[in-house]
């Protein structure tokens, strides 16, 4: 179990990041899901023991995060949003200079450990390819295959499936599933999908602070009955967003879908729908902005 109490950071030019931030994130897939400057980034380095923070704590397990950050790196694996490789090195040999470097010194342990890693991420084959030749899915499988390097029984991915293609992102997908059964694993993410995909669990952060969270299936549930479609032309779309809770728009086939928020029928040509996870993620950020 990973605990995060009261976590707070401000920058020295005086923008607060994190806000107060409380989660209990048990074992398995939890989903960290905003938009882009909501806070995401900074809280994954605060877990991950790149930037201390100006308030609040951390524990995992026995851990005190916050007074010994290499209890947890022992036991840490990060992918970060961007990471450097040496671009003219193969997978292979790099995984084995960052196993050397989480202290596996042992050459036949280290050389298994590279071998069923490889296979793991499905990059067996393109092991001795120069890294500079990797797609972008084969660099985040890569990324993936140093972040499981000594074990680690807590796993971060900042943006994990940003700018792949949908055949890779699966791919990426089942391995995420597969590592997430016996460890914590946070996905930190723009993208609603990948959390609906994956987790078992979520919170959903705007603005440094925590606005919702639970279960997804749960949250979604909380919605039933409350969403409802509109097909309209593109030139009415503000109309209808002057007079309605509007929490999304989207074009199908030259038209607009609106999507709202109401407790019961708002006629009009509206009919009910099934809300998504993305129903969910565009009502908490309409609600958290309203308020704000």
């Amino acid at each position: 179990m990973l605990q995060i109490s009261n976590l707070s950071h401000v920058y020295a030019n005086g923008v607060q990041a994190l806000d107060n931030v409380s989660l209990d994130i048990p074992r398995g897939m939890f989903g960290l899901l905003g938009p882009n400057g909501a806070g995401k980034s900074t809280l994954m380095r605060t877990l991950a023991t790149l930037q201390k923070p100006t308030g609040g704590s951390i524990r995992f397990g026995t851990v005190d995060v916050l007074s010994d950050p290499m209890g947890l790196r022992q036991m840490l694996g990060y992918l970060p949003q961007e990471f450097g490789v040496y671009p003219r090195i193969s997978a292979e040999d790099m995984l084995d200079h960052l196993a050397v470097l989480k202290g596996i010194t042992n050459t036949r342990q280290r050389r298994e450990l590279v071998t069923e890693l490889l296979r793991q991420t499905n990059l067996y084959d393109v092991r001795k390819k120069a890294l500079a030749g990797y797609s972008g899915g084969m660099r985040q499988r890569f990324g993936i295959a140093q972040a499981l390097l000594g074990d680690p029984k807590l796993i971060i991915v900042d943006e994990p499936t940003a700018g792949l293609d949908p055949e890779e992102r699966n791919r990426f997908h089942n391995l995420l599933s597969e590592i997430g059964e016996n460890v914590v694993v946070i996905l930190s993410t723009h993208i609603v999908e990948d959390v609906a995909d994956l987790c078992q669990n979520m919170a959903i952060i705007v603005g440094g602070r925590i606005v919702a969270q639970g279960q997804p299936l749960a949250m979604i549930e909380g919605m039933r009955g409350r969403i409802w479609r509109k097909m309209l032309d593109k030139a009415a779309v503000a109309d209808h967003q002057a007079r309605y809770n509007v929490i999304s728009t989207r074009l199908f086939a030259g038209r607009s879908v609106v999507h709202v928020v109401a407790d019961s029928d708002p006629g009009d040509g509206f009919e009910p729908v099934t809300g998504g996870l993305e129903d969910v993620y565009f009502s908490t950020l309409r609600a958290s902005r309203a308020a704000a």
